[in-house]
């Protein structure tokens, strides 16, 4: 079993950036499965508001953004608590930073593996208490809020005995410990119904015996908090309330004076039954923590506060000692739950035997020979031998490059770390360098330096304490952490491992080297947290792990191992490293001139492949009889193994840009079916239309949207035996009627498909730029089909919009069709791919237009295109990143009118291309505006502007008009209008001339309201109004079954 959540969130400090980094962890970590068998719909990475917010600020204002969340998805446009009460929520706090991890406690990586793993990946912290809270801990529990940090390390049994019946409250977990650990910890004092009574931090030996069990121990607090869902909705209803509103963003933003607020002593605390509510507000320090004490204390006394006591757990405080770290990653426990802790984890060493026992070893790569002592920790480091390291020593973040300076340098009892660093756009490397027993903060009289006395240290290294601190700062503030020994930059040279090593004092230190250290910008650790880079970190992490895992693919199929690479196949697609997966599977097959290896690599080439489809289909289940493959093929059959791999891996690479579309051939008369929405053109338009586009460049954002909840454009293909073309309109949906029916036997009536207006010109011309049929050709269309195909193609074509609607249906259709041929001719095609060909498809058709439509309508949600002034011309597209909310705020605010005018886009065409050509000023001074307006609107969707958003689209619609003079009917200027007062801007879609007018209103949802003004306004004539919403997903491809019912041809007109 496993706990089903509805919202995971993972706070971290503000200040530190990264969020974007975190929010991408927390995505892969669903992609592989660590959320439990059906992952939360909603999961966030949410910077707290302020820097030294505290666990419970963290608290309140990530509750208040999984609330927001949930509301906006339930629908709703205000927060409500009301989603709380069947939600299951998991909030876990980074909390402070770590010095020994720059990303963190909770992305510390541990010793461990998961041999049962779908994905294989580096289990972090953060992973041990997801699989902990998910599988385990949580299992059982009633809806509510669950708040774990993660700055221990815990482990759970797997059936961990809590009773959750008749709960109600707040609940507590307790892990039993020895009274001496409790000593620098917290413990609960309970009564005899297990209700808490207090929390007691580092109490006497006399407050903590009295807290414990008939065994001796005492209940720990481990960092872990369950709120019932009338608790956690007692507790959102603060974060309004002065001075608790200054937890949340919303407080912070209004103003409100920040306020710092701790979990279990200011939340939790006020529901033990020892306190009085004197006591526990008079304790709260200053006044701002009494008041918000005194506001807690009202929400929440009523709730009972039980303690869930789980034997057999073990917790261990992750803390600033380098020591207690090391003892963490190398006295392993046997197992814990689903983990297998080991001396080497997902690492590559070149000469495993000279790794003691005791020793740990995680995401590294260890070329050569590099000898590990016992209680020495090596983490994301790539290193090449000879190297010693001896006891006592952790080293984590080491590149190749600083292997040189390792040499012959003894080490021991040290902390060596390689940190990425970004001093504002600048990233460069700092290393560090400290000692195993050194304390960070105790004054430099009384504190060591590389475990020995600073004032050896200045001895040993002529270092002198003007060079660390300031005159005038305090003896009490001389201390590691403030120290600056640690050099970022150099004027003149640059700056390497060496130039700290040497701080090690270990012969008599060139001048030199003292002076080029003295005369380096050095930064002390203190300062440098707030530089550390997460995201790079993170990144040169994942970097290392899979280029250790290109060394176990060759070490697997070269070695002939029974170890499966499936899993991490899995992980190579899901973050992005398929391709050097790829090329390494590619290398082995080549190279091992063994036909049996070079057969496993093909076969785990077919499995990354797999994987990319992603559950949408893999390649094609035999293309050996594809004419395309038959080469490569022809010469593995011939014995040329290397050739082979080689020729495959080319054909591949053609096949592989949309694995979705990578499938087998579909059976025959299985219908194919593409299905898109509609766009709406925000700004922009124009600037997409050749020659403009590839004279001027262009820019464009486009909106994907439902059209009254549906996708409005589709096309559905199959084969069938027959050798010919039959080609269908139907009206507005696949169940609509015959509206035109063609059957194309002969090559020649496929010649009139550059004539816009001939019958199935659009589905001519599609067959002909797919390439299933060659036009014009010698060979007959009869023979090409049943050459290539084995029979002829059924096309059914639908929409839902009018004719000269403005949405780019015409362009959208195109693209539904040929994605739709594609996939039945078992072609691949990708969105980049589709987005030119229909572009040339429809200079082709010579109905011109540009790239903006199937832009708008082939890729998802809210986006902008570019084009530079450049032949070939080349599309780039940047989805465009919107607020939280935002999309359905412009669901909300969004309308589309329909106009009951149809307008003729093709003269519009002529027109303005005419006068390009013609290069009126006022046409490419307008072309220059298109362009910067659309970036411009791309800014007001980033920034959740709807005003300044407004303002773009009444600007965009000035700009049609001056590039299509007479492309505002009369009767659509008196509808604008009216609505004008109502709305932030307006426009009418696609060139102008008629079809839907699309109009962001001030207020939301105010489809009635239009409808009433419309219809008190006279000389409109036939107009309608539709709800629209963006549509995130985007047009789909799917294979669909045999259909019986119309498997017959319905009877149609041969073409003659």
């Amino acid at each position: 079993m496993a706990a089903e959540w509805s919202a995971v969130l993972l706070t971290c400090r503000q200040g530190h950036g990264g969020v974007a980094a975190l929010q991408r962890e927390l995505e892969v970590r669903r992609l592989r499965g660590g959320l439990g068998p059906r992952p939360p719909a909603l999961l966030l990475a949410v910077e707290d508001p302020w820097a030294r917010l505290g666990s419970g600020g963290a608290t309140l204002n990530a509750l208040l953004v999984a609330a927001e969340h949930l509301s906006a998805r339930a629908g709703c446009t205000v927060v409500t608590a009301d989603v709380l009460k069947d939600a299951r929520i998991l909030i876990l706090h980074m909390g402070r930073d770590f010095s020994f991890d720059d990303c963190g406690r909770a992305f510390t990586c541990l010793p461990a593996e998961e041999p049962g793993a779908a994905a294989e990946a580096l289990v972090c912290n953060l992973d041990s208490l997801l699989g902990t809270m998910t599988h385990r801990l949580c299992v059982g529990s009633p809806p509510g809020v669950w708040v774990c940090s993660t700055d221990m390390l815990l482990t759970v049994p797997s059936t961990p005995g809590i009773n959750w019946d008749g709960f109600q409250g707040v609940r507590v977990i307790e892990v039993p410990g020895s009274p001496a650990y409790a000593r620098n910890h917290g413990v609960y004092l309970t009564n005899e119904q297990g209700l808490v009574r207090d929390i007691i931090y580092k109490g006497t030996e006399a407050q903590i015996q009295q807290c414990a069990g008939p065994d001796g121990t005492v209940p720990l607090v481990c960092g872990i908090v369950f709120f019932s869902s009338d608790a956690a909705e007692q507790l959102l209803a603060t974060h309004v309330i002065p001075p608790l509103d200054a937890c949340t963003y919303m407080g912070l933003d209004s103003g409100a004076p920040p306020i710092q607020l701790s979990l279990f002593f200011d939340i939790v605390l006020c529901m033990a039954g020892g306190m009085t509510e004197e006591g526990f507000v008079k304790s709260g320090g200053d006044v701002s923590v009494r008041s918000a004490r005194s506001v807690l204390w009202t929400a929440l006394r009523g709730f009972p506060l039980s303690v869930a006591c789980i034997p057999n757990a073990s917790y261990d405080y992750m803390t600033s000692s380098a020591s207690d770290h090391i003892r963490s990653l190398t006295h392993l426990p046997s197992s814990a739950g689903h983990l297998h802790f080991c001396k080497t984890a997902h690492s590559h060493v070149d000469q495993p035997c000279l790794l003691e026992d005791g020793s740990s070893v995680t995401n590294c790569l260890l070329e050569g020979a590099v000898q590990l002592a016992a209680g020495s920790v090596i983490q994301h480091c790539h290193l090449q031998g000879p190297l010693v390291i001896g006891s006592g020593c952790l080293l984590s973040g080491l590149d190749v490059g600083s292997s040189a300076a390792l040499r012959g340098c003894p080490l021991r009892d040290v902390v060596l770390q390689g940190h990425h660093v970004r001093l504002r756009d600048l990233p460069c490397r700092v290393f560090t360098l400290t000692g195993r027993l050194d304390d960070w903060q105790s004054p430099v009289e009384k504190a060591t330096y590389l475990n020995m006395p600073w004032a050896e240290f200045f001895q040993r290294t002529g270092v002198r304490e003007g060079d660390l601190w300031d005159a005038e700062t305090p003896r009490r503030s001389r201390c590691l952490l403030s120290a600056r020994l640690f050099p970022v930059l150099h004027a003149r040279e640059a700056l390497g491992l060496q130039d700290v090593l040497w701080l090690l004092g270990l012969a008599m230190v060139p001048t030199e080297q003292l002076a080029r250290w003295r005369t380096a910008w050095r930064m002390s650790w203190q300062e440098l947290l707030p530089c550390l880079d997460t995201e790079a970190e993170l990144g040169a992490r994942q970097a290392l792990f899979f280029l250790q895992g290109q060394h176990k693919v060759r070490r697997v199929l070269l070695g002939r191992q029974d170890s499966s690479l499936l899993p991490l196949a899995r992980s190579a697609v899901h973050e992005g490293y398929h391709k050097a997966m790829l090329d390494t599977l590619d290398e082995v097959a080549s190279m091992a001139g063994d036909a049996g290896i070079a057969a496993r690599a093909l076969a785990c080439i077919a499995e990354v492949l797999g994987c990319m489809a992603q559950g949408e289909g893999g390649l094609r289940s035999g293309p050996a009889a594809n004419r395309e493959w038959a080469s490569a093929f022809g010469r593995l059959e011939s014995g040329d193994i290397a050739g082979g791999v080689q020729e495959l891996a080319a054909e591949r690479q053609k096949w592989m840009s949309r694995p979705a579309l990578l499938v087998e051939l579909p059976p025959l008369g299985h219908w194919v079916q593409a299905v898109c929405p509609a766009r709406l053109d925000l700004s922009g338009g124009w600037s997409d239309t050749p020659p403009i586009t590839y004279e001027h460049g262009g820019a464009v954002v486009d909106v994907a949207v439902l059209v009254d909840g549906c996708r409005p454009v589709g096309a559905r293909v199959r084969r069938i035996a027959q050798p010919e073309l039959r080609l269908v309109t139907l009206s507005g949906t696949p169940q609509g009627k015959v509206v035109a029916d063609l059957v194309c036997g002969e090559l020649e009536h496929l010649q009139d498909y550059c004539q816009p207006h001939a019958p199935g010109a659009l589905l001519k011309a599609a067959f002909i730029c797919t390439q299933i049929v060659q036009f014009p050709s010698q060979t007959p269309l009869h023979d090409q089909l049943m050459e290539n195909f084995g029979g002829g193609f059924e096309v059914h074509t639908w929409s839902k919009l009018p004719h000269g609607s403005g949405l780019g249906t015409s362009s959208i259709l195109a693209g539904a069709v040929m994605a739709s041929l594609y996939r039945a001719a078992g072609k691949a095609a990708s969105t980049e791919s589709l987005i030119h060909a229909v572009l040339h498809l429809e200079q082709r058709l010579t109905t011109g237009g540009g790239w903006q439509d199937q832009v708008g309508g082939l890729i998802p949600g809210i986006k902008i295109g570019r084009s530079k002034a450049q032949l070939p011309l080349r599309v780039e597209v940047e989805q465009i990143s919107v607020p939280d909310g935002f999309t359905q705020t412009l669901n909300d605010h969004l309308l589309l009118v329909y106009t009951g005018k149809t307008r003729l886009a093709r003269n519009l065409l002529q027109d303005v291309v005419r006068n390009w050509y013609a290069r009126l000023p006022s046409i490419v001074q307008n072309a220059d505006a298109l362009v910067s307006n659309a970036e411009e609107c791309a800014q007001a969707l980033r920034q959740g502007d709807l005003m300044l958003l407004g303002r773009c689209l009444e600007c965009y619609w000035q700009q049609k008009k001056c590039m299509a003079p007479g492309c505002e009917p009369l009767a659509v200027g008196r509808m604008m209008d009216a609505l004008r007062p109502h709305a932030h801007g307006q426009c009418l879609a696609g060139a102008g001339g008629g079809g839907f007018l699309y109009i962001l209103t001030k207020a939301p949802r105010q489809k009635e309201a239009l409808q009433q003004i419309l219809a008190n306004t006279e000389g409109l004539g036939n107009f309608s109004i539709h709800s629209i919403e963006v549509d995130t997903g985007g047009f789909s491809v799917e294979v669909l079954g045999c259909d019986t019912k119309d498997s017959a041809h319905p009877g149609g007109d041969r073409a003659v």
